[in-house]
């Protein structure tokens, strides 16, 4: 991926970039600030398209990106439950079969016909998690956005996690909280400057990257 930084030069988000993500795992992917995580994650999530190499998907993927993607402000939370279903590709039938599911797992039955505007960012992504895990994808893309929830729905997003995945299911998340991702994945691309660093075993590659912080702070 690439975005044009003047007339002459090109700067490359992403570049020689190559992994492959095996059926039913965690993958985590780590790197500072402007590494390219967020933009692979995008082109993951068919939100970007690579200009050079490609990407296979095995399987029917969902994603959930950014706070309030896919949502409409001046919508209730029930309007917006069908709505995002529908981005997501259920039909109304599909999502009504799994609406009960849905508002229960988000935690946000008090405020279901509030608009969406007045909901926190917390509210949010329960409420966008919640859509995107009950489309029962093949593969889930996450960003960074489950560290806006409390502990306890971190939890609950951990052990769909662990459903997700002992169904066979593929989950590959960005996160800064690296225990997080030690907990979570079972392994791990380390991005830096836009290409890939190291891939490998989620705890040994995070604490090489953890070590390489430390490293250039002293």
């Amino acid at each position: 991926m690439r975005g044009r930084k003047t007339v002459a030069e090109d700067f490359w988000a992403v570049r020689d970039v190559s992994f492959e993500v095996p059926q039913g795992h965690t993958f985590g992917l780590i790197g500072r600030n402007g590494s390219g995580k967020s933009t692979l994650l995008k082109t993951l999530a068919r939100i970007y398209y690579p200009d050079q190499g490609t990407i296979k998907l095995n399987g029917t993927a969902a994603s959930m990106l950014e706070v309030g993607s896919g949502f409409h402000p001046e919508l209730t939370g029930r309007e917006n439950i069908y709505l995002n279903g529908s981005i997501l590709g259920l039909s109304r039938k599909q999502v009504r079969a799994k609406f009960d599911e849905i508002v229960e797992f988000s935690g946000v039955e008090k405020f279901l016909e509030q608009p969406v505007k007045n909901y926190s960012s917390g509210m949010y992504v329960r409420l966008g998690f919640s859509v995107a895990v009950h489309t029962e994808p093949d593969i889930l893309v996450v960003d960074e956005v489950l560290a806006v929830g409390d502990g306890a729905f971190r939890e609950k997003s951990r052990q769909k996690f662990l459903e997700f995945t002992g169904q066979g299911r593929t989950v590959i998340f960005v996160s800064h909280a690296l225990s997080q991702v030690k907990e979570m994945c079972d392994q791990v691309a380390w991005l830096e400057k836009g290409r890939l660093r190291e891939v490998g075993d989620a705890t040994e590659v995070t604490e090489r990257y953890e070590q390489a912080l430390k490293d250039e702070k002293e």
